[in-house]
């Protein structure tokens, strides 16, 4: 987090890592109301806004994590913040948010792309990888031999031309 500087105030570049992106409040706003045209100020102030209860939130939930004596602020602790900044009415969605995001993450764990998981006996990839180097083998001992050939053509043509003589010995008389 940035500190503020001397006259207690953040700069504009200290201010912009502190808040949210413009384009995902610009895609909130589009799709909350998709038929209504927001001026720049008023997206700046939502901008603002977010920010600000983000900030409320995490240091209301930051004061309970450290009451309990925890180091780490949890989904709880917002959760307890919630309640106690007077915002209960956001607890059920924080929830259900909170469940369909425990179940995308589930779901990518099950759905890893580790070995273990692909249902195909190490014996039988240890065959398709040996299979692929030799494949891979036969097609450089190919472009070996295209090479090769290329160069003993290009030999064998430099032999063919006639060489020229370097002095003229013709006799002119």
């Amino acid at each position: 987090m940035s500190l503020p500087n001397s006259s207690g105030n953040l700069t504009n570049a200290e201010d912009d890592e502190l808040t949210l992106p413009r384009a995902s409040i610009n895609k909130m706003i589009k799709e909350l109301v998709p038929s209504v045209r927001i001026a720049n100020e008023a997206r700046e102030l939502i901008l603002n806004c977010c920010t600000e209860f983000i900030h409320l939130l995490s240091s209301e939930a930051n004061e309970i994590c450290n009451q309990l004596h925890k180091k780490t602020i949890n989904a709880e602790h917002v959760l307890m913040a919630l309640e106690k900044l007077g915002f209960s009415d956001y607890q059920a969605e924080a929830e259900a948010v909170l469940k369909d995001c425990k179940a995308v993450a589930a779901k990518r764990r099950r759905q890893s792309t580790r070995l273990e998981n692909l249902g195909i006996p190490e014996e039988e990839l240890l065959r398709q990888q040996q299979e692929l180097f030799a494949k891979a083998r036969q097609e450089q001992a190919f472009a070996e031999q295209q090479q090769w050939e290329q160069i003993q053509a290009a030999a064998v043509a430099q032999q063919i031309v006639p060489a020229l003589p370097l002095t003229d010995d013709t006799d002119y008389s």
